[in-house]
């Protein structure tokens, strides 16, 4: 059963105190970070707090959620990564318009290209992590939620790469990502469509892992993708890692050389002290105690 919001979480945070204005509710930051606590220590939550622009991917947005990654990065503590959104409804709605439309062709061309980064940071974070979407996930929204490892998605919701429709192609790691998820002719249809789908559908498809009836709070996406999380807090923290990267690797080679660097990720977690507890726990009949090392 999933633990109650109201107990041992710690309040968000800002990155830091800004003299620019915000989108954030009140002026608050656009991205915060909480850690969970009590039984849900390991949980690290992103919430995304740009009302104004449905969480659109603005300057101040991309640039903080950067910094965020880049801190979190080097957090050991962190155990399981959870974007969520603080807008209700959405979820995020992808490209900032009315600030790309501003920019010069150069500006647009270095802004996508750090865009791309920004995603490619999510996808190599070291931790797993998890896209809760619990209203509309469009463009680089969607694209961001493809950056996750995993994807979680109120039944309602809607999602999709719509680039095509507004005279762009996908350029922050759509056209990649979503070929790997639901292969070639199927991610092709949905982007030369510009086709939206439900949650419902999605989960069909195999684009989410889980959809869920939303709920009155508008918050149910969340609340399993926080219970998906909690089924990994226990597990190994380094064999979690190595089999993150062995997949991650494995899956852009040929079988041969993804079994090497199988190999190679498996003799990394060989020397662990968790690796000897995994097997004393199995030995003495009790659950394990790993502690990350």
């Amino acid at each position: 059963m999933l633990r109650s919001l109201s107990r041992a979480v710690r309040p968000w945070r800002p990155l830091r105190a800004r003299a620019h204005a915000s989108d954030g509710a009140a002026g608050a930051p656009e991205i915060q970070v909480r850690a969970l606590e009590g039984p849900d220590q390991g949980i690290t939550e992103i919430l995304m707090n740009r009302p104004g622009a449905r969480n659109a991917l603005g300057k101040i947005f991309v640039s903080e959620l950067l910094e965020a990654l880049a801190r979190l990065r080097e957090d050991r503590q962190v155990r399981v990564l959870l974007f969520r959104s603080g807008v209700k409804g959405v979820f995020c709605a992808g490209a900032d318009l009315k600030e790309r439309e501003q920019m010069s062709e150069a500006e647009v061309r270095a802004f996508v290209q750090r865009l791309r980064g920004l995603m490619n940071n999510i996808a190599s974070f070291p931790t797993p992590t998890i896209a809760a979407l619990d209203g509309f996930a469009l463009g680089g929204g969607l694209e961001l939620a493809l950056a996750c490892d995993l994807r979680v998605a109120a039944s309602s919701a809607v999602m999709g790469l719509i680039e095509t429709t507004r005279g762009l192609l996908p350029g922050a790691g759509g056209t990649q990502r979503l070929p790997r998820c639901l292969g070639v002719a199927l991610a092709k249809e949905l982007i030369f469509t510009g086709r939206r789908l439900s949650g419902a559908q999605a989960q069909v498809l195999g684009l989410v892992n889980h959809a869920v009836t939303q709920n009155e709070e508008g918050d149910a996406a969340y609340q399993r993708a926080r219970a998906l999380a909690q089924e990994i807090l226990p597990q190994a923290p380094i064999a979690v890692r190595l089999g993150k990267v062995a997949i991650d690797r494995g899956i852009e080679v040929d079988i041969a050389s993804g079994m090497a660097i199988e190999e190679m990720c498996y003799a990394q977690n060989i020397p662990t002290r968790d690796r000897l507890e995994g097997m004393a726990a199995f030995r003495e009949k009790r659950p394990p105690r790993f502690v990350g090392e």
